[in-house]
């Protein structure tokens, strides 16, 4: 879908310092309850801004507890695609943090939950999947321009092919 003149401007104003530390505040809980009120159908950040995000539930990596995040998701086909820039912050975000201690999770993609398999992504694949998403969202170059200090990681979200009893564990398919 075409990015609509609010689209592009929300878009654009997300890649500006200031705008970015305001939606890394505000953007998590208004997408929450617009997910919430939506019955998984939207979040504010899709109807604002068109990008397609879902919900990643992780298990923290200190707490042990589920974990609830909306972000970027960008769909390749069955799998999907995160970059970890935290709006261009020095560290990383903590969704990267427990995904890196149990890299099993479920994302919630048009209302539909999917169990899935995280893996960070390394050299010129990593580099195209993060050229992929400046594509969708230009944010993503300023972001690594401000956290030149780190290299953003980009994770690639595999369906997780664990047996029904949980008996198998996902291998990483060659």
């Amino acid at each position: 879908m075409r990015p609509r003149r609010l689209h592009r401007m929300v878009r654009r104003s997300a890649a500006t310092l200031p705008m970015a530390r305001f939606y890394g505040i505000i953007q998590p809980p208004l997408d929450r309850l617009v997910y919430r009120l939506s019955h998984g159908r939207a979040s504010a950040t899709s109807w604002l801004a068109g990008l397609p995000i879902i919900m990643l539930t992780t298990t923290g990596a200190r707490t042990g507890l589920p974990r609830t995040t909306p972000l970027l998701g960008l769909p390749d086909g069955q799998e999907f695609i995160l970059i970890a820039s935290n709006y261009g912050r020095p560290g990383h975000p903590a969704w990267y943090f427990n995904l890196r201690a149990d890299q099993h999770a479920t994302i919630v993609v048009d209302g539909q939950s999917r169990e899935v398999v995280a893996y960070e992504l390394q050299g010129a694949e990593r580099e195209r999947d993060y050229r992929r998403g400046e594509a969708v969202f230009a944010g993503f170059t300023r972001y690594r321009g401000w956290a030149a200090n780190r290299t953003i990681p980009v994770l690639r979200l595999r369906p997780d092919v664990r047996t029904p009893r949980g008996g198998g564990t996902a291998g990483r398919p060659s």
